[in-house]
């Protein structure tokens, strides 16, 4: 084989090594984020820890998808509608989670977040 043959089939390999190292990492992420949220593992969350959103939050919007439909069963408070709640904690990043008085800022895995709360 000469040189230009070889470094084709190098590249072509990369590729597909890299496609599939992508394709295996969307696939546990889509199978590890809201399908090991039940319902329970949701309420008790939301019974134990509050979640400062805001209107137009990726972040956000991150975060709720991690709870698929249980989402609902979360203590959410949209500092966009409710502002005086948000600026009494002193929030001033979304997603903030407050479990134990505690603020942790930032998108939360589940895992993390039944840690913290002990759920």
């Amino acid at each position: 084989m000469n040189k230009k043959k070889t470094k084709k089939l190098a590249m072509n390999i990369a590729t597909i090594v890299i496609i599939i190292a992508l394709i295996g990492i969307l696939l546990a992420l889509r199978n590890s984020s809201n399908e090991d949220t039940t319902e329970e593992i949701a309420k008790c969350i939301g019974e134990n820890a509050k979640l400062y959103t805001q209107l137009g939050c990726h972040a956000c919007e991150a975060q709720e998808k991690m709870f698929g439909e249980n989402y609902q069963h979360l203590t959410i408070i949209d500092c966009w509608d409710d502002r005086e709640k948000c600026a009494e904690k002193e929030i001033e990043y979304t997603p903030t989670w407050i479990i134990n008085g505690e603020k942790i800022i930032g998108v939360q895995e589940i895992e993390k977040l039944q840690e913290l709360t002990g759920c």
